[in-house]
């Protein structure tokens, strides 16, 4: 872990990355790709010392409030939180000038800020958006080594939901010849009606694969699923879009599903809630008039 001050911290879009790199070692993480000009080793994590500083001026600034996003390149959740406060101290700063969070992460660690998502939700909208790619428990902890196990992030979807706040779930990547099974979209889905979830963001059952990204990736198959290296190589070959043989089935039952059970599975329309801002006080106030 080191240290930089950052010169700004909110994105055209309102994004925003406390830090930069990650220790969750997720085996197809796309953050690790050369395409985003990471100058230092990837598990070496840049924590962006004055970002709520940063942060406190960009929103005092703000002549409309706004949903504020963050998560989405590294995790908000890992163990350095615990120690900085970081992500809290600017959950605070959210919360305090009325501003809307859509946060996204792997992690129940997210469970220690629960009230004060609550506070946001209560004010404007927080919807926490967490990744579920496989079902199989002892398959997460090799794909996904450093993070909150499925059924761990599962129960906090489900403590979310009976506090209120929204959820998306990330249905991503589907790694062929891995977890690219209609048992295991089931079983993730499975998850999803339970926990009432809002909507499912999926891509398609496959994975992207980068410069930076790619090799890391080749190296933990190598590493825990011998041979497949091989059958990726005369398959896809150096492709960007790694698409599964199941595609089509599989997108077939998840449509059905989400219809089936009211579950939001337009990607458009997931993207426009997420960024959608929603101020709960002042619809209160209206109301009583």
């Amino acid at each position: 872990m080191h240290f930089k001050k950052a010169k700004a911290i909110l994105s055209a879009n309102n994004g925003m990355n406390i830090f930069r790199g990650c220790t969750h070692g997720c085996i197809y993480c796309d953050s690790r790709s050369k395409c985003y000009g990471m100058e230092h080793d990837f598990e070496d994590i840049e924590v962006k010392i004055n970002a709520p500083e940063l942060l406190e001026d960009a929103l005092r600034k703000k002549r409309k409030k706004c949903m504020i996003g963050t998560g989405s390149m590294c995790d908000s959740y890992m163990p350095v939180e615990i120690k900085l406060n970081h992500t809290r101290k600017c959950l605070e700063i959210i919360n305090r000038h009325g501003f809307g969070l859509a946060i996204q992460t792997k992690s129940d660690r997210i469970l220690r800020d629960l009230e004060l998502l609550k506070s946001i939700n209560k004010k404007s909208k927080c919807v926490v958006q967490i990744t579920l790619t496989t079902f199989d428990e002892n398959l997460c902890k090799i794909i996904e080594p450093a993070v909150s196990t499925t059924k761990e992030r599962f129960e906090v979807l489900k403590i979310m939901r009976d506090n209120g706040i929204p959820t998306v779930v990330w249905l991503c990547p589907i790694l062929p010849f891995i977890n690219d099974t209609e048992e295991n979209l089931k079983g993730i889905l499975n998850y999803c009606i339970e926990a009432k979830v809002y909507g499912i963001l999926c891509f398609g059952m496959g994975l992207t694969l980068r410069d930076g990204d790619r090799e890391y990736f080749y190296s933990k198959l190598d590493e825990h699923f011998p041979g497949l290296r091989q059958q990726y190589h005369k398959k896809y070959g150096y492709s960007y879009e790694i698409k599964s043989d199941n595609d089509e089935k599989l997108m077939r039952i998840f449509y059905i599903e989400c219809k089936k059970h009211g579950i939001l599975c337009d990607n458009d329309e997931i993207f426009k809630y997420l960024h959608t801002f929603e101020d709960k006080q002042q619809s209160e106030q209206i109301s009583m008039f």
